[in-house]
């Protein structure tokens, strides 16, 4: 995997904290197969400025992050979906397949450690959100985040897990994901599952968004007149704001994939939401505006490199 940038980036909505913890930004995977709706046309009519966070023209490849965010809210660390993870066998899933990564190491240097996370917030189960849920203990899967409670939706839970046979038995990598990333988190009794509407503090709260999963979420940030919202795999590239009917490849149900889609990005629109995707390159987040029936990009979020003194045990 070649231009991997990891870096660690801060800001502040109101009272809260938000820390961007990016592991790798890459050309990812060619347009046409991740996103089979959108016309080769959109891509270079837009060059100026999806070049190069967003797309790479010569090789017509998405661009994406693979990244987690924390959030220091209400006296509290809560983070934000967990990546890819490392060692895992994911046959068939490309980069993340026995994937090395230190997403631990990334949060040491925004000065968090494993057991200083009080919530781990999976936006939905799919393998570049869970992987670092857990960690090998001597050849046994255990939680990473040892004080947290680990809020995982729970259509989600059911699709993927053993009482639905990992997602109907269509993938067998989806049985190793649950297995070593999400079965653990029961067994120490840290899951919390979650439907519907779900608030962790004053400034956050989370919201079901079907679609992308059968559980895919969204967190919603509110402190004072700054509004957020994270919207996992809602989104996975810009493009999808001009075009919000285009499905990723990985979308599992289209329509309701774009049905949450659109609601979000109206709200998102209608209240001066800052929208976070989780793939977004450059700035990783902007703001949203409509035009007309459509959507266009507002301004992109400013964020600063983070600077934090060398942990203690």
């Amino acid at each position: 995997m070649t231009n991997v940038n990891v870096s660690v980036q801060s800001m502040s909505l109101g009272d809260v904290e938000v820390i961007r913890v990016v592991e790798w930004h890459v050309p990812f995977m060619p347009t046409s197969a991740m996103f089979p709706a959108v016309a080769a046309e959109v891509w270079k009519d837009n060059e100026d400025w999806l070049a190069p966070d967003h797309w790479e023209p010569d090789t017509d490849r998405v661009v994406a992050a693979l990244q987690s965010w924390v959030l220091r809210s209400s006296g509290r660390t809560v983070l934000v979906d967990t990546g890819a993870g490392a060692g895992r066998e994911r046959p068939g899933m490309g980069p993340f397949h026995r994937a090395q990564s230190d997403l631990p190491g990334l949060l040491a240097k925004a000065g968090v450690r494993p057991q200083d996370v009080d919530v781990v917030v999976n936006t939905h189960l799919h393998v570049d959100h869970v992987g670092w849920n857990t960690v090998d203990a001597d050849g046994r899967w255990v939680p990473t985040f040892p004080n947290a409670r680990y809020l995982i939706p729970a259509a989600d839970d059911f699709h993927f897990g053993p009482d639905n046979a990992y997602g109907n038995g269509a993938r067998e990598v989806d049985r190793l994901i649950y297995e070593d990333s999400i079965a653990p988190i029961h067994q120490a009794g840290q899951a919390v599952l979650w439907d519907g509407f779900h608030r962790i503090d004053e400034h956050l709260t989370l919201e079901s968004a079907p679609g992308h999963t059968p559980g895919s979420s969204v967190l919603r940030l509110v402190s004072g007149s700054d509004r957020a919202v994270f919207v996992g795999d809602l989104l996975h590239s810009p493009v999808q704001i001009l075009h919000p009917c285009c499905n990723s490849n990985a979308c599992m149900d289209p329509e309701q994939a774009v049905n949450s889609r659109r609601l979000i990005l109206g709200r998102a629109a209608d209240e001066r939401e800052l929208l976070v995707p989780a793939h977004f390159g450059g700035a990783g987040a902007l703001e949203v505006r409509r035009n007309s029936a459509a959507f266009a990009l507002g301004p992109w979020a400013a964020a600063a490199p983070k600077e934090t003194a060398p942990l203690s045990e």
